[in-house]
């Protein structure tokens, strides 16, 4: 599994998708290397705030400029992971040559049976981010432990 080179994406690139890079390349360094992109992010904007605070927090350093998805991410990237079903609906929709990489996060470690998506923290508080990367944090730890 050495070498695995991962992207994860959600809407604006500010809260989840950097927080899931940080979190892999923080656990999983020397398995491979994570980036981020969303699908309707602004160029070069940070990461939020909150998102900041609780990867500092749990001694994850955060230095990100957000961008958007294009297609030299999904040629880099061995595999690609959405935070909701309707971001792998759209990725897959605009880039269907690489639906065989494309995964809900949740779909890939075999969680959810409720529910694929992981819930977008933007606008909330310090609680809600930090649902957000405990939830984050264990679907990630799973990775190479199945």
């Amino acid at each position: 599994m050495n070498g695995w080179k991962v992207l994860f994406i959600c809407t604006g690139n500010t809260c989840r998708s950097p927080m899931a890079e940080a979190i892999f390349n923080h656990q999983w360094g020397e398995k491979g290397m994570a980036k981020s992109a969303g699908l309707f992010a602004v160029e070069g904007e940070n990461a939020a705030q909150n998102t900041i605070r609780v990867l500092q927090e749990n001694g994850i350093k955060c230095m990100h400029q957000s961008r958007a998805l294009n297609k030299d991410d999904l040629d880099w990237a061995t595999h690609v992971f959405t935070m909701t079903t309707m971001h792998k609906d759209l990725v897959m929709n605009s880039y269907p040559a690489y639906a065989d990489k494309i995964f809900t996060l949740k779909e890939f470690i075999g969680e959810g049976e409720h529910s694929l998506d992981i819930a977008d923290p933007y606008g909330g508080d310090d609680a809600v981010y930090r649902r957000t990367f405990a939830e984050l944090n264990e679907l990630i730890s799973k990775m190479f432990t199945e």
